[in-house]
């Protein structure tokens, strides 16, 4: 029987729906970290990722060893996504250094960007710079970084992953006011990702953009699932609600993470980790049960009373 991409996705948000209810038995993979799906494949990565936009400053030993820890304790927990850009400083370079260093890239899913908009030949070239500091052959996923000139870009991109160069393609932003123009792409183009902000504190994407993606079949990473930050600012020193252990969450950091990879469109959350004890911290909330639909309610509540 064929199956269209499409009904590949809501199929497998339905799986992902029920997996919320039932427990973490229908997505834990061996390492018992719950995985969800990328439509366009039906390869399944961990719902946790790393990004790095603060691994551009570590330019000493000093500062590259907490995030060598990191890294390291990142791999040993089973996790695998890392999201990095040429525009976060030397972020590729030293994630380049840090995963051959620990031998890891073969374990990984990298993810890198491109904002060299209208200009092929300077495209490619950014691509062929990222490669090199990255020390990989081939990029798990290309992205249009911040929806920069996608019509232009996405054709220099098809072209590597025909190749066998790029695996997936896709589309990033953070900002709201670049929403209209990505919800374009997203309709006009077959993407494999789009990544967005999106949290308790900044849910305007799930209006349309998570919608949208769940219907087209495109994989959801999520940026900024704390808000840029500003979210424990807010939480406090209140205590976590007692609740909150229902759905296997033990600190602020899993009961954000658990609301943001719980919707039905998510694929991954990539939350910034700069050491260890961050790391597992946030890899918690990849375990265990996600809330349910009514327990998401009750999170938005309990967020907006504060």
């Amino acid at each position: 029987m064929n199956i269209t991409r499409r009904q590949f996705a809501q199929a497998s948000l339905a799986v992902g729906t029920l997996s919320a209810v039932v427990g973490p038995a229908a997505l834990a993979g061996a390492n018992d970290l719950i995985r969800k799906v990328i439509p366009s494949s039906g390869e399944k990565i961990p719902a946790i990722g790393l990004g790095t936009n603060r691994y551009g400053r570590a330019m000493t030993e000093e500062t590259r060893a907490p995030l060598r820890a990191a890294l390291q304790r990142f791999h040993e927990l089973g996790a695998s996504v890392i999201d990095t850009a040429p525009a976060y400083r030397a972020s590729e370079t030293v994630l380049g250094d840090l995963i051959a260093e620990l031998g890891i890239r073969n374990d990984l899913f990298i993810a890198t960007k491109t904002d060299k908009s209208g200009d092929h030949d300077e495209s490619k070239s950014q691509m062929k710079d990222s490669a090199r500091k990255l020390k990989t052959e081939i990029f798990d996923l290309m992205q249009v970084h911040n929806v920069r000139g996608w019509q232009q870009m996405l054709p220099v991109m098809r072209e590597w992953q025909q190749d066998g160069r790029i695996r997936y393609i896709g589309i990033t932003t953070s900002r709201q006011h670049q929403y209209e123009e990505l919800e374009k792409a997203m309709r006009s183009e077959e993407l494999d990702f789009i990544q967005v902000n999106y949290s308790l504190e900044q849910r305007e994407s799930a209006e349309r953009l998570l919608p949208l993606a769940a219907d087209r079949g495109i994989a959801v990473m999520i940026n900024r699932a704390f808000g840029g930050g500003r979210i424990f600012d807010k939480v406090g020193k209140q205590a976590l609600p007692d609740w909150a252990a229902e759905f296997d969450c033990a600190s602020w950091a899993q009961f954000l993470l658990k609301y943001a990879i719980s919707h039905p469109a998510a694929t991954v959350a990539i939350p910034g980790m700069t050491k260890a004890n961050h790391v597992d911290d946030n890899l918690g909330a990849a375990r265990g049960r996600l809330p349910s639909a009514k327990e998401r309610m009750k999170m938005e509540a309990f967020f907006e009373a504060l």
